[in-house]
């Protein structure tokens, strides 16, 4: 079987990768109201549940430089996969096994966030590894599959509820296990090449901290996970404000207006990124979320406001995969140590943004417009680490 699959295979396996994660992290907030009815859980301790998830994402960022290398990428995307799985199937069994559900729910949550964070860390080392060409176009599409996975489990699993009922969500996480144990298997036997050459050796962490360029993509990353989640935690808020509906149809409407956005920049990028220079790019990007924080945030229309929203998912597409593409080709050594520190600025990007946002909302008595607009410092501080690059650059040249 491995000789009749190509590196096409492998990276089919990576795009199915990310809608493995995109199930880990948005399955669960799904059931977050059924979690208190049927276990009486209160709702600010089943909140941990996503603290807990990304946090200990975090740490499997950090832990797995030291790590992956020693064991291979194939073990260790299979293990990710696995964990994914048994986190899954463990939410259907635990909660009942254990004589507190919270902690059976959690440590289902913590088994599948080790296998989210790993996926993190290892897809896009994967298919930069892979010998075709347009890697910038690849990684592109490839991140694009994370917001399909997004918008699928969301859509899918609300149809199935509206048929079959919250009740049944059980057999609904053994349904979405099977796509990990899946991938498991195509993981296998796919072929897999090596992200350093075989006469090289990648770099290690101290060696990375004295590369000028490896902080400017490491600013660039936190900026990236900043400007995406700084708008995407509250585009709920931002669509029930927007379109008066209800709670329930702004929790849809609002992030699916985003991620399917935000797709589809990285899809268009992945079609036609061959022909676009990607710091360009990144530069077009980083300029349209700046006019779409402003539009959120000083616009009267509480409809084009929730435009802004939209606008700012598209804008944000590329900023990720862009700067990942950026450092593979400024650091080629960088290896697995500069890819997990990489997802490790990301992640905390993406938990500092609308932290970040909420508690300068607090500051202006609960003013959501003015957090995003004081947000405004991340895409500036994104545009700042782009032109130092370019700056770079032109002294090497």
């Amino acid at each position: 079987m491995k000789q009749k699959l190509t590196y096409n295979h492998t990276i089919i396996a990576c795009f199915i990768g990310y809608i493995v994660q995109a199930i880990v992290n948005n399955f669960v907030p799904l059931l977050f109201l059924t979690f208190h009815k049927t276990y009486g859980i209160p709702m600010s301790s089943i909140t941990l549940l996503i603290t807990f998830n990304f946090g200990l994402q975090l740490l499997i960022d950090f832990l797995s430089a030291g790590f992956i290398d020693r064991i291979g990428y194939r073990a260790s995307a299979i293990l990710a996969h696995v964990f994914a799985a048994a986190g899954l199937i463990l939410l259907t069994i635990l909660p009942d096994l254990l004589p507190d559900p919270f902690f059976g729910l959690l440590l289902a949550v913590m088994i599948y966030a080790v296998g989210g964070g790993l996926l993190e860390v290892l897809v896009s080392p994967i298919v930069e590894a892979c010998p075709t060409d347009h890697k910038e176009s690849a990684m592109s599409l490839l991140h694009s599959f994370y917001c399909w996975g997004h918008v699928g489990v969301v859509l899918l699993s609300t149809a199935y509820f509206a048929v079959f009922g919250t009740a049944n969500w059980k057999y609904l996480a053994l349904i979405w296990a099977l796509i990990p144990l899946a991938n498991a298997l195509f993981f296998a036997n796919v072929p897999i090449a090596s992200l350093i050459a075989e006469d090289e050796k990648g770099m290690t962490l101290k060696e990375l901290a004295f590369q000028k360029v490896f902080w400017v993509m490491m600013l660039l990353m936190v900026c990236a996970g900043a400007c995406e989640q700084a708008v995407s935690q509250w585009a709920s808020t931002l669509a029930e404000a927007g379109l008066g509906v209800s709670k329930s149809v702004g929790d849809l409407a609002g992030p699916m207006l985003f991620a399917v956005l935000m797709g589809t920049s990285r899809a268009l990028y992945g079609k036609f990124g061959e022909k676009l220079p990607l710091r360009k790019c990144m530069v077009l990007s980083g300029i349209l979320c700046i006019i779409s924080y402003l539009l959120i945030s000083l616009s009267p229309s509480p409809l084009l406001a929730f435009a802004g929203c939209g606008l700012c998912g598209f804008s944000v597409g590329i900023l990720w995969p862009g700067t990942f593409s950026m450092a593979s080709a400024s650091l080629r050594r960088g290896g697995t140590v500069m890819f997990a520190m990489l997802a490790l600025a990301g992640d905390l990007g993406c938990s500092g943004g609308p932290t970040y946002v909420g508690f300068l909302s607090g500051i202006f008595e609960n003013n959501l417009k003015m957090g995003i607009l004081c947000a405004c410092i991340f895409p500036v501080l994104l545009l700042t680490g782009i032109f130092l690059l370019i700056q770079m650059k032109k002294k090497t040249a």
